[in-house]
């Protein structure tokens, strides 16, 4: 590994192919092809390894939101967006790890809940008030309150008593809650605008 970034973006695919909780660090090593030693040069136990793999991650996703939402076009065109990248994203998340982060890792899941809390919050108002002034949104969405639902939603996405990884992969469920989304707060012109946009670009939507 050339450098800790890249060393813990291998350890993060490691954790989303097979789980957090159920590694110990003499696993990982081996994964990588590392001695311990070199991997306990970077951390000072796992939960500091779970912690700074999340907070890579989420860094992460934010430059990407980031880069998504400075692109040109409209908010529906924006969530489309957003919604293409993180369902790629959840389609090799393990629903194991979820569980691990908030059972037995609560600073690395408290990184999670930060960043949907703060960051996907403020990202949402953001693109409820652009689509009110776009007219794709009803005007009398009240931004804050549908950006909190909305968050809520994604929090209970990953409740495996709610959602059984079983019956619901975490791609579906965030499509379905991106497209209830949507439809909830369009106007008559952002309906029409999102089923167009739906047939032209023949999107599983």
């Amino acid at each position: 590994m050339e450098t800790k970034e890249q060393l813990l973006l291998a350890i993060t695919e490691i954790f989303m192919r097979y789980g957090i909780k159920s590694l110990t660090m003499d696993d990982i090593s081996s994964h990588l092809g590392i001695s311990k030693k070199t991997l306990y040069q970077h951390v000072s136990d796992k939960k500091d390894l779970v912690k700074q793999c999340v907070e890579l991650t989420v860094g992460a996703e934010q430059c990407m939101l980031c880069e998504i939402s400075e692109e040109k076009g409209n908010a529906i065109d924006e969530l489309f967006f957003v919604n293409k990248r993180i369902s790629e994203k959840l389609q090799h998340i393990q629903p194991a790890v979820m569980f691990d982060l908030q059972k037995y890792y609560p600073e690395a899941w408290k990184v999670m809940e930060n960043h949907k809390q703060c960051f996907i919050y403020d990202m949402m108002v953001k693109n409820i008030h652009d689509g009110i002034a776009q007219g794709l949104y009803r005007d009398n969405v009240t931004p804050e309150i549908v950006a909190k639902i909305y968050v809520s939603m994604i929090d209970k996405m990953f409740d495996p008593d709610f959602f059984p990884a079983k019956q619901f992969t975490f791609e579906t469920l965030h499509r379905e809650i991106a497209r209830y989304h949507i439809r909830g707060i369009a106007s008559e012109k952002g309906v029409k605008y999102f089923s167009q946009k739906i047939i032209n670009e023949n999107l599983n939507f």
